[in-house]
This record gives C-alpha cells, structure tokens and sequence, in this order.
C-alpha cells in the first residue's frame, strides 16, 4: 500500500499517514508558468494498492485536475489498483438539475475521476448520499457523525441538548446524530429567497431552555447557520453551537460566525483552513485522520468498512 497526497489538505494527509504509520509517497505536484499542474510519482508504484488523498475544495478546479492528473500517472505508471480518496467531494451540490438548461457537475466530475482511471473512491459526508450511484465504480461514503457525536458528549451535558436540523432536507441526518446521542430533535423552516441568502422562516419544536446543536454537512457563507442559530435564541434557546462536516466558508463566513449568535462552531478537518479560521476563537477543528486512516486500512486488507458506520 502507498499513500499519494496532493496539495489541497497536506496537514490531513500528514495525520493519516502518521495514524497509519506509514510515510507519504515521494512526488512532485506543482505548476508550470502557465498554471498547468504536472505531477511526477518519485518513487515505484508497478502492481501497487495506491491512495491518492485528495480534497476538491478551494480552488476546487485546480484540486480536482491534480487529482485528475495523479490518476493519470499512476495508471501510466502500472499502479495495481488507484482508490481517490476526497474528505470533501467539490461540486456535491450541483447533484441534480434546478432549472432548464443547467447542469449536474457531480455525476460530470464523478466521470472525470473514473474515465481518469481511479478503480476505488473513498469520500466523507456527501451533500446528497446518491451520489454514489453517480459513480460506477465502487464508492464509500464515511459519516462523521461518530467522531462529532464523541466530541457533543465531552463537551456538553446530555439532558438539556437539543440536535436541530437547520433545514427540512437535513433531517435525516440530524435525527441520526439525535439518535446517537438520545437527544430530542428540532427542524428549522426556512425559505431561501435565491443562492447564498436564506430567510428563518419556522421553528419545528420546542427550543426554549435547550442548549441547541445546529448539525449540518457543509458551512459556506455561514448565512443560513446564523440565521437559524438567531431564530433559536429568540425562541428561548439557553445557548446555540453548530457541528458541520466540511467547513468551506467562504467570503464573509468567518466574520458573520465571529458577530453572530453561536456559541462555537466545530468542523472537522477534511478541508484545510487558512490563518483566519485557525485563529478564530468560536470556530474549533476536529480531526477525521484516524477515521479515514482506518477506513484505507481497511480497504487495503480487503476488510468490512461498514463497521466505521456503528
């Protein structure tokens, strides 16, 4: 086995590498004065399981080609069986087609990755979870939900919690964590006016007196998490956090969750973060290394990945 990092999320393949102790693969990914990506494999991959650990995210098109173009070399270069492992999956969310005449970049993007020559694709918390069947090769979709759920129950008292989906189309997915943490569940009605706003419209569920954990899978502009987190305060809320899988925030996000009504936010870190969400105090990263270590491991030993699920 051998693991191959790109440049989108260096520090979380480092974590893997290191929880699987084993050292990354020796290649060079980097760009030619015209902003051509070339990447060179430096060490013998022929009949090798290979692991290309790679996150599509900001600048998710520049990403997505370095992983394209790894693909690309390890295929060339005899690799025995190529897994693309992506913590985030860019372009998850352009999933179906909202109007005449647009896209479904996902099923686009999920072409791309296969005609490339990927055999395997290991990805984490997909915006919608068909996704997979856009695939035809076979895909698995870890839940960050355990390690999250672990880091709610030392953080915060069990009897007064309250798991609230910040939209109907998140439910499933907060119920599931509500579950696991024999929590009560609460829904946030909302309408979105057109993409990146959205207007509170709705509280399904008693909040008042409850400390209240927003639970979601992807954070971009943050207007959506502060607009829920504010109509559960102004219903009685004691205190409202938000657990998110992937942190994208992008433009104002961080300064809207530094003004804002939360109490913290908690991403994991299939996204590398810049300087100013580091040093944020409301905003805390937990790691997934060690569930996307196990989850190579055991794909690598031909063994059940299902059982990362419980």
């Amino acid at each position: 086995m051998k693991l191959l990092s790109g440049n989108s999320n260096r520090t979380l393949s480092q974590a893997i590498a290191t929880h699987l102790d084993m050292p990354l693969t020796k290649a060079q990914v980097k760009r030619f004065a015209d902003n051509e990506v070339f990447a060179v494999i430096e060490e013998n991959v022929r009949g090798e399981d290979v692991f290309i650990l790679q996150s599509t995210s900001y600048p998710a098109n520049d990403n997505l080609m370095e992983l394209l173009i790894m693909t690309d070399a390890l295929v060339r270069a005899s690799a025995k069986r190529i897994t693309a492992v992506m913590p985030y999956f860019g372009y998850a969310r352009q999933d179906r087609k909202t109007g005449g005449r647009t896209p479904i970049s996902a099923k686009l993007v999920a072409n791309l990755i296969t005609r490339a020559g990927a055999d395997r694709v290991l990805t984490m918390d997909l915006h919608a979870g068909q996704i997979q069947g856009f695939f035809d090769i076979p895909t698995d979709n870890l839940l960050a939900t355990p390690v999250l759920a672990q880091d709610i129950r030392e953080n915060y008292p069990r009897g007064e919690l309250m798991i609230v989906s910040p939209d109907v189309g998140g439910v499933v997915r907060a119920r599931s964590l509500a579950k696991r943490l024999d929590a009560d569940l609460a829904i946030v009605d909302k309408r979105r006016a057109k993409a990146g706003e959205s207007e509170v419209m709705n509280i399904i569920g008693d909040v008042e007196g409850r400390r209240c954990i927003l639970f979601d899978d992807i954070v971009d502009s943050g207007g959506t998490l502060v607009n829920a987190a504010q109509a559960l305060m102004d219903k009685g809320a004691v205190e409202v956090s938000a657990y998110i899988s992937h942190g994208v925030l992008s433009g104002p996000a961080v300064q809207r969750v530094t003004d804002g009504p939360l109490k913290e936010l908690v991403i994991t870190d299939s996204i590398e973060q810049p300087h100013e969400v580091l040093t944020c105090p409301k905003i805390r990263t937990v790691s997934v290394a060690p569930l996307i270590g196990e989850a190579i491991r055991r794909i690598a030993n031909e063994e059940s990945v299902s059982k990362l699920f419980d």
